[in-house]
């Protein structure tokens, strides 16, 4: 149990080390990659994603594909709780450490760079702000995520998970992703939220905690359950 919490937690960190940094990359003044874009930062997420997975195996790195896989028996429902706070610790340590890493960045982007282009680094936001339509794209995004998950792995071929399960979410946040961020994970915003909250950033926006809990800290479960029930009852999985 020890072994697979220190997976999670490393793994989830992983992913927010990549993630965070490109957007880092991005926003930030005198970095090497500045205004480089979205499909940038998309594809850096989604190879970053196959890297965890590579070195990893296995893994969650989301408290919802953990709720999806108690669902089917997957994985005992007390390891729910302790997969998802490993994961969310990881997302926090990962945020902390491409804070650490940007440092001189943030310093010359002060007051220079809006405060919510600087919190957007951590965290994700709507492009228009409308919450139920929000939820309903998260929960849409995390029931394709996690039944496209599901399916890949049923294809035994060595290291085709890792790759796949990148690509889909290449695909996922060009075709899905510009509504919302496509969070598909509490862990993936909430820990670079919490992180961001702590760190000694200047002139911080505000947190924007309502939108954080609704929509990308409960609609991923949502889609996860239905996924969990598709890939039961439809796909047979």
């Amino acid at each position: 149990m020890i072994h697979n919490l220190l997976a999670e937690f490393l793994s989830t960190a992983l992913m927010i080390v990549f993630g965070v940094g490109v957007h880092s990359d991005v926003v930030l003044n005198n970095t090497k990659y500045h205004g480089s874009g979205h499909l940038f930062a998309i594809t850096t997420w989604a190879f970053g994603i196959s890297v965890a997975l590579f070195i990893f195996g296995g893994v969650c790195m989301n408290p919802a594909m953990a709720l999806a896989q108690s669902i089917l028996g997957l994985l005992p429902w007390s390891s729910f709780i302790p997969y998802s706070l490993a994961e969310l610790a990881g997302g926090i340590v990962g945020a902390i450490i491409v804070w650490i890493m940007y440092a001189d960045q943030f310093k010359a982007s002060e007051g220079k760079v809006d405060a919510v282009d600087i919190r957007n680094i951590f965290t994700t936001s709507p492009a228009i702000r409308n919450l139920p339509r929000n939820f309903f794209v998260e929960a849409f995004a995390t029931f394709i995520f996690i039944t496209g998950i599901f399916a890949i792995v049923q294809v035994k071929t060595e290291g085709l998970s890792a790759i796949g399960v990148g690509l889909l979410v290449w695909a996922i946040g060009m075709g899905i992703g510009g509504t919302t961020g496509f969070a598909m994970n509490l862990a993936r915003d909430m820990g670079p939220r919490i992180a961001h909250r702590i760190l000694p950033i200047a002139n911080k926006a505000d947190s924007d905690w309502k939108y954080a809990i609704l929509v990308p800290g409960i609609a991923p479960f949502v889609g996860a359950a239905c996924a969990a029930a598709f890939v039961k009852f439809f796909l047979h999985i």
